[in-house]
């Protein structure tokens, strides 16, 4: 199988779709351009300067109201341009009761 049936399918959006970028603690929020996004990344041109924010992990808001949002970390800066990739949220604990899958099976 080749590399490219494997790589995740991206939108591209040829005049961009305004999103937002917000820091996690919500203490500042630039507007983007979202040029490009796919299950795992995005790609945002950024209107004004990046500098001096954090971007180890921020949000990408999708609506105006915040109710469509991805948690993100930065990968590149290209100028006014920044690839992003999607954090997945962490695995919840197991109930304490719980029997795992290998207890039921006795493997």
């Amino acid at each position: 199988m080749s590399d490219d049936a494997k790589a995740p399918e991206r939108v591209t959006f040829s005049r961009g779709y305004g999103v937002c970028i917000m820091g996690i603690d919500g203490t500042w929020r630039r507007d983007c351009m979202l040029n490009a996004i796919s299950d795992n990344d995005a790609i945002l041109t950024v209107e004004g300067s990046i500098q001096g924010l954090n971007l180890k992990e921020f949000f990408l808001l999708l609506s105006s109201t915040g109710l469509a949002y991805r948690r993100c970390e930065l990968v590149r800066v290209n100028g006014a341009e920044i690839d992003v990739s999607f954090l997945k949220g962490k695995n919840k604990k197991k109930r304490a009761g719980a029997m795992s899958a290998e207890a039921l099976t006795g493997a």
